[in-house]
This record gives C-alpha cells, sequence and structure tokens, in this order.
C-alpha cells in the first residue's frame, strides 16, 4: 500500500498525532535556528551599511501603513464603543475604553500583524528566491554566515524598530479616537481626557510596547526560518511566503493571551 492510500485511511489519532509531532519538530526547528542565529548576534553587531538598509526597509517604509491602521482602529472603537456607553449615560468615559485597548491589545498586535503581512511575508520570499537560486549556497562557499548576514540585521530591525511602530499607532489612534469622539459624537473633550488620565497608566503603555518587542522577534525568527527552508520553484517561495505571515499571526495571538495573562498577574501584585 502506498503512502497516498495509508494516508486517506488514517484514522483521527493517527491524523492527530501526526499534527502534533509537525509542530513540535516545526517549533523545535525554529528554536535551534534562533539559537544559531544568537550566537552571531552576542559577538558583536552587524556592519551599518547591512543593518541601515534593513532599517529603512523594515521601519521607515511601514510607517504609512501603521500610521493609516492606527487611526482607523481609534475611530473604529470610539464607533464600536460609543453604543454601549450610551445607552448606560456614561458617554463621558469614551475615552478610557478606547485608549486602554489600544495601548494594552489592538496598538502592539495590530501593528505586529501588519508588519508580518508588510515585512514578514517579504523576508521569506526574498530569502526563499536566494535559496532556490543558490546565493545562500554562494555566500557559504565564500565564506559568510548567511545566517549572520541575512537574519541577524533583519532580526535586530525588527526587534528595534517595532516598538516605535507601535508608538506611531498609539498615537494616531489616540488622536483619531479623541477626535472622531469630540469632534462627530459630542464627547466633551474635558472629561474624555480626565478619564483617560485616572484609568490609563504607564503600566498599560509599558505591557504593550514589551509585547511588541516579542512579537517582532517572533516575526522576524520565523519569516527567516521559512525563508530559509523553502522548497523549490515559486510555489515553494509563495508557500514560504504564506507561511511566514499564517505562523507569524498564530505566534502573535498566543504571545498576546500569554504576556496579557503575565502582565495582569504582575500588576496585581505591585
Amino acid at each position: 500500500m502506498n503512502s497516498r492510500t495509508t494516508t486517506s485511511h488514517e484514522s483521527p489519532i493517527h491524523s492527530l498525532g501526526r499534527i502534533v509531532v509537525d509542530f513540535v519538530s516545526l517549533a523545535g526547528d525554529i528554536t535551534l535556528f534562533g539559537v544559531r542565529m544568537l550566537t552571531w548576534i552576542l559577538p558583536g553587531w552587524p556592519r551599518g551599511n547591512v543593518l541601515w538598509p534593513v532599517m529603512y526597509q523594515i521601519g521607515v517604509l511601514s510607517l504609512p501603513v501603521i500610521m493609516i491602521t492606527g487611526g482607523f482602529i481609534g475611530m473604529v472603537l470610539a464607533v464600536q464603543a460609543y453604543e454601549q456607553f450610551a445607552l448606560m449615560h456614561m458617554e463621558s468615559q469614551l475615552g478610557t475604553v478606547v485608549n486602554v485597548t489600544l495601548l494594552k491589545e489592538l496598538g502592539p498586535v495590530l501593528a505586529a500583524v501588519m508588519l508580518a503581512g508588510r515585512v514578514g511575508s517579504s523576508m521569506a520570499a526574498q530569502l526563499g528566491t536566494m535559496r532556490v537560486t543558490e546565493q545562500i549556497d554562494a555566500l557559504t562557499a565564500l565564506g559568510a554566515n548567511p545566517i549572520a548576514y541575512l537574519v541577524v540585521p533583519r532580526f535586530l530591525a525588527c526587534v528595534l524598530l517595532i516598538p516605535m511602530l507601535t508608538l506611531c499607532a498609539d498615537g494616531i489612534g489616540v488622536l483619531s479616537g479623541w477626535w472622531f469622539s469630540t469632534q462627530v459624537l459630542d464627547v466633551e473633550s474635558f472629561f474624555y481626557w480626565h478619564h483617560s488620565r485616572r484609568f490609563v497608566t504607564n503600566f498599560d503603555l509599558f505591557s504593550g510596547i514589551l509585547k511588541s518587542v516579542f512579537f517582532g522577534a517572533s516575526i522576524s525568527l520565523i519569516a527567516c526560518h521559512r525563508g530559509f527552508h523553502s522548497s523549490a520553484g515559486a510555489e515553494g517561495v509563495g508557500q514560504a511566503a504564506t507561511e511566514a505571515f499564517v505562523y507569524s499571526f498564530v505566534a502573535i495571538l498566543a504571545m498576546d493571551f500569554l504576556l496579557g495573562y503575565l502582565m495582569m498577574n504582575i500588576y496585581h501584585m505591585i
């Protein structure tokens, strides 16, 4: 019996077991890939002519989509929350829910998702193309380590710049939510900011920025791993780009839950 026939007649337990084994194998492979990358970060940073173009590609060129996303999210939160608050005659506290939600959750998560869609897929496609066209093998033959030359700059750029992109998304979202609430929904500006200052804390901002650092690290690591392990052909490169975004999105949601739960416990302990 061939393997295709065997797979088609797998029991649900066998299918579940195969999925679990594949997941554990992938997670272990990405972890080992990250350890190899860290061994090249600790001795020293990459040269400026290698790092700066990557930072420009990841940070500066991502600003427009980050700012547009943050602006609309602030207004969407104001619209959705206003209906519920109006039922309880608490429109003056609209700024609290808009700003807390932006700083703690939606700002970091949506900035990371946009970065995964724009930068993660691009990195996976670039490295996948280099793998298919044997450029990575050529770097090895020339005596350069491909992880140090290709992965480390992208990892550092994501980790260092995504907190700044998150702050931009937070700032634009807060301002757009305030503008829409006061100019369209007729909420008093004084009470909007008064209640925001009462309930929005520095810990909320810190937790969002800390989450973004982990999000950026996971995006760059997963995208580079998928690119390095791309299969041959245009289909393989496209699949690597798709997997980079999907795996990054799942990792962002999982880490958001775990870090959010951890931050909640730390906040109650302080």
